[in-house]
């Protein structure tokens, strides 16, 4: 068998050559000391480095600076024997470009090495990124526009009204030129016009608000397998163990893609926000608390410092993790689609301890 070019510190290690050659994705075993010992042809080739080159220099400088702090203390867990399971950060390239990477890592400690595998997560980010951006702009012209809508139709009721007002004060009987009077009676006749005109527009606004945010009785289990089935893969790979109970009630009247969009946001954000050397544990339940139908989400990440977010958890663009993957928008979303049907949602949650969120039906 042909020896591939490696560190020498691992001259050893020959057993497999062409998978290490073969693979698509980005294979390396690493050191304890933070120097690369070997890697395959897919990571020198998507760093634009020679094998030289990434052998010696410490792994961290070929890392993100904004990703740095976190690499760092996420791979201290490693060196505990801890297994890494899907770990997000950015590499840049020699070229100067920034790349996403998702690793697996596994520690053996008796020989002081990580074995490492990356997939190349950049286009799946840039398309993320995109569709949560656009989401967000479109949610909030819908907002605004319904806002703009709603005030438009207020403020023009009243000055309609008082024309109306002044014309029935008006006195025709004292009017003797024919041409007045009839000008008179167009104006009237136009602003009548004008408000009925005014009323058909509240009324379609408010029926298309209706069919926008149609209420219907949802179960809540298939509404959730549904999420659970887009998510399969991100679950699976997270070896998140998801603990469900909706014995208390299992239908609630809401709107169906409301409650979806829920789910989604409340998982991925459980699954994201994990702690770094442990499978994400999710529990998710339903409650009646003094006759008002409650949603109970909780799990065992990050948490928050609720002295330091307070009401800006819930706000447009607010970050609260170092994680770069941070966008803002989906506790926004989940606090908009629950309050814009009457419900409320409260969040308690302590650094390191998890966050539960209280979702409350209107009732």
């Amino acid at each position: 068998m042909t020896k591939n070019k490696t560190n020498p510190d691992v001259e050893g290690i020959y057993h497999f050559d062409n998978f290490f050659n073969i693979s698509a994705d980005l294979i390396c075993i690493a050191g304890f000391d933070g120097y690369l010992k070997r890697i395959n042809p897919a990571l020198s080739k998507l760093l634009g480095y020679t094998d030289e080159e990434l052998y010696a220099r410490p792994i961290s400088s070929f890392v993100y600076e904004p990703d740095l702090k976190n690499t760092i203390e996420t791979r201290e867990h490693i060196y505990k024997n801890n297994p890494l399971l899907n770990f997000e950060n950015r590499y840049l390239t020699k070229a100067g470009e920034i790349v996403w990477l998702s690793w697996t890592s596994m520690p053996v400690v008796s020989e002081k090495l990580v074995y490492a595998i990356a997939k190349n997560i950049t286009h799946k980010k840039k398309v993320e990124e995109e569709r949560n951006l656009l989401l967000a702009n479109l949610t909030q012209i819908n907002k605004e526009l319904t806002i703009l809508s709603h005030k438009t139709s207020h403020d023009l009721k009243s000055p309609i009204n008082n024309m109306l007002s002044v014309f029935s004060l008006i006195d025709v009987s004292k009017i003797n030129d024919p041409e007045t009077l009839e000008l008179v009676e167009i104006l009237k006749l136009t602003s009548e016009n004008l408000k009925q005109t005014l009323n058909d527009s509240i009324d379609q606004l408010v029926e298309n608000e209706s069919i926008n945010t149609q209420i219907e009785e949802i179960n809540l289990n298939e509404s959730l397998a549904e999420v659970l089935v887009s998510i399969n893969s991100l679950v699976r790979d997270s070896k998140a163990v998801i603990n469900i109970d909706f014995s208390a009630f299992e239908k609630i009247n809401f709107n169906k893609a409301y409650i979806k969009s829920i789910f989604l946001n409340l998982l991925t954000n459980s699954i994201k926000y994990s702690k770094a050397n442990q499978a994400p544990y999710i529990n998710i339940q339903s409650k009646k608390i003094n006759g008002v139908d409650q949603l109970l989400f909780s799990d065992e990440g990050l948490g928050f410092d609720m002295d330091k977010v307070k009401d800006k958890i819930f706000g447009l663009y607010e970050k609260f993790h170092s994680n770069s993957d941070s966008n803002g928008i989906g506790l926004y979303l989940v606090y908009n689609h629950i309050t814009s049907l009457g419900g409320r949602i409260a969040v308690e949650s302590k650094i390191n301890e998890g966050a539960t969120f209280t979702i409350s039906f209107k009732y």
